[in-house]
């Protein structure tokens, strides 16, 4: 897939249009995310994904556009699974409702940019080095192993805060409350930082971690590196407000990380396959491709979509039948979304109140 300079600028122009133009239009005033207004953006962005993935089926052909859409499926439901840590990590730092989707936002920029880097090392090693994919391949079994065990647990996600957030804390003096949606704030004459860019910290290096198993999966779909990006990009994009929808969902999902492993497995036996095929091991064959059936991506992106489909139909069943299922899975946390105009004005009401209590703290000690 030839991918001029212009093309790629023109697609990180019309992202970085796209993230400022949510900014502008949900944060410029902060407020409780509604199910309905979660609802809308969540198809707004899939919406995009879609027509994105046609624009390439139409310039690019069939194959190239299986490809983004595999990839696109695949990373938005593995961010599904991370939702529940995002989840901890908001109630950890106790952030404000009205705020959450701010330090969504700024956190899952700082995310995308680490990942895009992370992307241009990962298809700078796999074009140098065919063996990489037996290290992607393992650590994608890996994965799935852990997952499998975490499902069969049923414990909660635990989260520890990154050591860079606690270098952070102390090097620089941060403040035991929020401040409106500020990152920093003069107190005393003196500069200090807000948990708000903390937790924003947080959040993006959480989802970098995040990434160590995702950005090998979609490269077991495409080695194509813009078809990594942007399918990287419309996932997160996509996953503040999925963040909102899913809600008291996460927790009746109680199959998926089962069905996460059985993908990543799949993933991962389709990267051996193609190593295989591009043996260039000296051990091997004779340092030979050794002619080995491939998973064409027809087939991949059918055994994405169904088992992700059966994960959930199942879940849901399980649940409805057995209610205490979802009391004993994921985390006992709630993400603060509201289920009606009336509720998202008082939990804004509740949360000005505070802000303005700080700001008038804030004034006092400036």
């Amino acid at each position: 897939m030839n991918v001029p300079v212009w093309l790629w600028f023109a697609t990180i122009g019309g992202l970085v249009a796209v993230i400022l133009a949510d900014l502008f239009l949900v944060d410029h005033k902060p407020h409780a995310v509604t199910v309905a207004e979660a609802t809308r953006w969540v198809l707004f962005y899939v919406a995009l994904a879609v027509l994105f993935g046609l624009g390439i089926w139409y310039f690019a052909g069939g194959q190239y556009a299986g490809e983004f859409f595999a990839g696109y499926i695949t990373e938005y439901s593995l961010s599904v699974d991370n939702l529940f840590v995002f989840v901890i990590i908001m109630s950890s730092f106790a952030v404000p409702a009205i705020h959450q989707h701010r330090v969504l936002l700024v956190g899952i920029v700082i995310a995308l940019v680490m990942r895009g880097l992370f992307i241009a090392v990962g298809a700078a090693a796999i074009n140098a080095l065919s063996w990489v994919f037996y290290l992607f391949a393992a650590f994608l079994i890996y994965t799935a192993v852990n997952m499998v065990r975490q499902g069969a647990g049923g414990d909660e996600e635990e989260w520890k805060e990154p050591r860079v957030v606690t270098l952070v804390r102390r090097v620089l003096p941060v403040t035991d409350r929020f401040h409106g949606s500020h990152t920093t704030v003069k107190l005393d004459g003196r500069r200090w930082v807000t948990p708000m860019l903390i937790v924003m910290i947080a959040i993006g290096l959480t989802d970098l971690l995040f990434a160590l198993d995702s950005i090998p999966a979609i490269f077991g779909l495409t080695q194509e590196p813009y078809l990594v990006f942007t399918a990287n990009a419309f996932a997160l994009m996509g996953l503040r407000q999925l963040y909102f929808l899913l809600g008291g969902l996460l927790k009746k999902l109680i199959y998926l990380s089962y069905g996460l492993a059985v993908i990543l497995t799949f993933i991962g036996v389709k990267l051996v396959l193609h190593a295989l095929h591009e043996n260039e091991l000296p051990f091997l064959h004779g340092g030979e491709p050794i002619p080995v059936p491939e998973v064409g991506i027809a087939l991949s992106l059918a055994v994405i979509v169904g088992v992700l489909a059966i994960t959930t139909v199942a879940s849901l069943v399980a649940v409805r039948r057995r209610p205490e299922l979802a009391e004993g899975h994921g985390t006992s946390v709630a993400v603060p979304v509201a289920h009606s105009r009336e509720e998202a004005e008082a939990m804004d009401r509740h949360d000005r109140e505070i802000d303005a209590e700080t700001a008038r703290y804030d004034r006092e000690h400036s």
